[in-house]
């Protein structure tokens, strides 16, 4: 059985603050070690479950040489392999071969969400908004439909409970999920304690590898129109001479293609930060 393991920093417990996620402070030094033990309870429960392969990607935009690159090497589960990838969404090798199920640790809600701990949406400077076929997801929608468009389930997303919920509705209620942390506030949680929170992941991963047909792959459709509302007109103009992608107004532009990873590809990897 193989098992994608995906995650971010913001979703896991004790972290609440941008230092904390930002490369380079001395908080961040702090929470890379809660963000690697996070990532290897779930490799645990994986592998309790009866996984032969598991593949962790680090999907946090830490800044410069930290960005896909949080992770503590030394500190991980030896019986897992990671990726340090150049661009978010670049690797898709283990979907590629045939993976049975992915699990999202330390995902954060989408922009705007109410009580959301650090929410935001790709950028929290440059992004205000972002929908698949009119409908509005954050950054689960987007690592669900890479998995999605290989044939993979999520069947794990941990968080706090705003992205929980998000997750829930936008995925199905077969979806597992476990809130380490309730949000009081963009900037404000109350958080279980590192160690309980990791237990409850590595059950929660354990037990909902049991089951993957749980939750159907992901897809927003096809055709798919991805819609992203950015924060000012500087951001759209680089793409008023792609013929692929519609430049709508001063903030709004709309890629099209004939099923998601196309959509996604001709604008994002294309996007310049």
């Amino acid at each position: 059985m193989r098992v994608f393991i995906i995650s971010d920093m913001e979703g896991v417990a004790g972290i609440t603050k941008w230092n904390q996620t930002d490369g380079g402070h001395q908080l961040y030094l702090e929470a890379r070690e809660l963000y690697t033990e996070e990532i290897n309870a779930a490799a645990r429960g994986a592998f309790a479950a009866g996984a032969t392969e598991v593949v962790a990607m680090d999907c946090h935009g830490a800044g410069g040489d930290y960005s896909f690159n949080s992770l503590l090497p030394d500190k991980l589960d030896e019986r897992m392999e990671f990726v340090v990838q150049r661009e978010w969404t670049e690797y898709t090798g283990i979907l590629e071969d045939g993976c049975d199920g992915a699990l999202f640790v330390g995902m954060h809600a989408m922009a705007g969400a109410l009580r959301g701990v650090m929410n935001h949406t790709v950028s929290s400077e440059n992004w205000h908004s972002l929908s698949f076929n009119g409908q509005p997801v954050g950054e689960v929608g987007i690592n669900a439909a890479l998995c999605g468009a290989f044939g993979c389930p999520v069947l794990l997303v941990t968080g706090d409970d705003a992205v929980c919920d998000e997750s829930r509705a936008l995925l199905g209620g077969g979806l597992t999920t476990v809130a380490v942390k309730q949000g009081l506030g963009r900037y404000s949680a109350r958080h279980k304690t590192p160690a309980a929170a990791r237990r409850l992941i590595e059950e929660a991963a354990r037990e909902c590898l049991k089951n993957p047909a749980a939750v159907p792959a992901y897809d927003p459709g096809k055709p798919c129109e991805i819609t992203v509302e950015l924060f000012s007109s500087d951001h759209a103009e680089q793409f008023g001479h792609r013929p692929d992608v519609e430049v709508v107004d001063g903030r709004t532009v709309i890629s099209r293609g004939d099923d998601w990873l196309t959509a996604w590809r001709q604008f994002y990897l294309s996007y310049s930060w």
